[in-house]
């Protein structure tokens, strides 16, 4: 009942609200990225969603096009505007991701979405992730998020999955806000952003 009626309409109706209170720092955030760093001000970009379904993820750009001289973009440390920086650091890249939950596409708690390339890499139970749309924050974004390791991400991504509840949610939710107050775990142990997943061995 929660899961197939009531979660998908507050996820709806809260972020129709949180739009409305975040629009003037969104307009805000997006004045500085296209006078710091020009056009696009979204990242747009598929992702599997559902079931593996795509859809296209909306998030604030907070990294430069800079290529090398033979047109190769440069690392994500490299790009990493300072600007863009500060906007990871306050969890602001986040927010656009609010059309995504007001289109059914995604919710605010779940597994993150992540690159539709990684798909034939899960295992039977690593894919277990997909039955439950994506989410804005997650089980496994509160215990660790770009600090820990891809396996220990799946296995909090799939024990979500299986322990779901409105009680869960409420407690994601609380545990997110601290975090974004908090700064905590922006980064993995080795770089700005998180390594990519290469399978489990």
């Amino acid at each position: 009942m929660y899961t197939e009626t009531i979660k998908p309409l507050a996820d709806r109706l809260f972020a129709f609200l949180l739009l409305m209170v975040f629009a003037p720092v969104m307009l805000i955030v997006g004045v500085l990225i296209y006078m710091k760093m020009g056009k696009p001000v979204l990242f747009r970009q598929k992702r599997p969603g559902l079931h593996g379904k795509s859809f296209e993820i909306l998030k604030f750009r907070t990294m430069e096009n800079t290529c090398d001289s033979e047109g190769n973009l440069l690392s994500d440390e490299a790009r990493l505007h300072g600007l863009g920086k500060t906007i990871r650091s306050l969890s602001l890249d986040e927010l656009p991701q609010l059309f995504n939950v007001l289109r059914g596409e995604m919710s605010f708690v779940g597994p993150r979405p992540l690159l539709e390339e990684y798909l034939p890499l899960y295992n039977s139970e690593q894919a277990k992730r997909h039955d439950v749309k994506p989410g804005i924050t997650g089980w496994a974004q509160v215990n660790g998020r770009n600090a820990i390791s891809w396996e220990q991400k799946f296995a909090y991504d799939v024990w979500y999955v299986e322990h779901q509840s409105f009680a869960l949610d409420m407690k994601i939710l609380w545990m997110t806000g601290k975090n974004v107050l908090n700064r905590s775990d922006i980064s993995s142990k080795t770089s700005v952003t998180m390594e990519p997943f290469k399978g489990t061995r």
